[in-house]
């Protein structure tokens, strides 16, 4: 079986319905081409007090450039778009290939089944100012994943006041993306690739890492270039206009975020960039990393583990930061698996998340529940956020309902 984050079986999900404020009510927006919304929908719940959306921003139209999917404020819509969580049948594709599987049987197959979700949110909707600014996230996937699979994650996020920048990284680590050639508006798509034969896991992984956190630092200078006024293209047809951010986010608040291939890349990001004041890392590979990095880690670092996934080694490495950074920070929720950090979780019915064991025991709600709240708790100890996230404190400290402080040894499917 093939990977999605890192020893992640294939699945697929559903996507919970969040909210967002900022001095009055707002919703959260985002198209590429070919993208858009279907009659059959995903179940989902609020999670902040507002509503979330998202649009697609693919910058520039070469290789080189970025690609990601933005949760932000916006102002409320009836009858808004609502968009596809696969957004192309060509991912269908990559995920048959990550699976290990056959593109011929396990595309239409995951096409037919999943083909025609959507997500609850509000698609290229009009941005909701804010002057204080928001908050920024840059958010990092897993390996063989891509910019829409933690879609629930970063709609909860956005529904407590923050916009989320959702990385489909270039380095052939995602199950499929796709950019646009400069001399015109024409696909090329870049399909997940698997350590070349003869050559060490390590290395391979540890130049995509780079690669990766070189991306996020990227993506950090982007809104930099926004906030300063400069134009930013945008190559999608009736794209999304990045200059509507200027003023409105705040980038000394400034976070990266990840998930298992993602969780490390956001550790490495820590030290390419030193516009990021912490991390938050979801059951993180810490495997590409090579060791002189650990010393030069300059900020706090949240790890929040599942309980199935984690080795003596990986978190040997965790504890080799925290041991650096009082401020730093290792729980462990019972009852998830790796797969329990993403979208995943939430696909309805049985047969699929049983062929996929998709699913730990404890309720997906309940997990990105203490997904969210410890990460709000972190980042207001951080970048000085909310007050009112402080009452999820304890979290951090592994005390709570289904959360322990470090982590427990398991057999991990690494």
């Amino acid at each position: 079986m093939g990977r999605i984050g890192h020893g992640m079986r294939l699945t697929t999900a559903c996507v919970n319905e969040a909210r967002l404020r900022c001095h009055g009510r707002g919703t959260v927006a985002g198209t590429a081409p070919g993208e858009g919304t279907s009659p059959r929908g995903l179940r989902g719940r609020h999670g902040g007090p507002y509503a979330a959306g998202r649009t697609t921003f693919p910058v520039p139209s070469v290789q080189q450039g970025l690609f990601f999917r933005l949760f932000y404020p916006c102002v409320p819509r009836d009858g808004a778009e609502r968009p596809l969580w696969i957004p192309r049948y060509e991912y269908c594709s990559g995920l048959a290939d990550v699976s290990g599987h056959s593109r011929r049987w396990c595309a239409p197959l995951l096409s037919i089944a999943v083909g025609s979700c959507r997500v609850p949110l509000s698609w290229k909707a009009p941005f909701k100012t804010c002057s204080s600014g928001y908050p920024l996230i840059i958010f990092s996937h897993g390996l063989g994943a891509f910019r829409t699979v933690y879609s629930s994650i970063c709609m909860q996020m956005a529904s407590w006041g923050f916009v989320v920048a959702a990385l489909e990284h270039r380095d052939s680590s995602a199950a499929m993306t796709y950019f646009c050639t400069a001399e015109a508006v024409r696909e090329q798509w870049i399909p997940h690739q698997q350590v070349p034969q003869g050559q060490k896991e390590f290395y391979f992984r540890n130049n995509q890492v780079h690669h990766r956190a070189n991306e996020c630092a990227r993506a950090l200078q982007l809104f930099r270039a926004v906030n300063s006024g400069k134009s930013i293209p945008n190559i999608l047809p009736q794209g999304f206009d990045l200059s509507v951010l200027k003023d409105s986010i705040d980038l000394a608040k400034a976070a990266v975020m990840g998930h298992s291939f993602g969780g490390v890349t956001a550790v490495l990001a820590l030290v390419k960039e030193s516009g990021f004041r912490c991390a938050v890392a979801l059951d993180a590979w810490m495997f590409p990393l090579e060791n002189v990095l650990y010393s030069e880690v300059p900020k706090p670092v949240l790890f929040i583990n599942a309980e199935k996934f984690q080795t003596p080694e990986s978190v040997a490495k965790m504890k080799r930061l925290s041991s650096r950074n009082r401020q730093t920070k290792i729980i462990t929720i019972l009852g998830s698996v790796h797969q329990s950090q993403t979208d995943f979780a939430f696909l309805t019915g049985k047969l699929i998340p049983r062929v996929f064991n998709a699913r730990g025991t404890l309720d997906p709600h309940k997990c990105l529940d203490i997904i969210t709240q410890a990460a709000l708790a972190f980042l207001q100890r951080h970048l000085d956020v909310r007050e009112e996230f402080a009452r999820w404190d304890h979290l951090l400290e592994g005390i709570g309902d289904s959360v322990i402080p470090e982590a427990p040894f398991r057999l991990s499917n690494l």
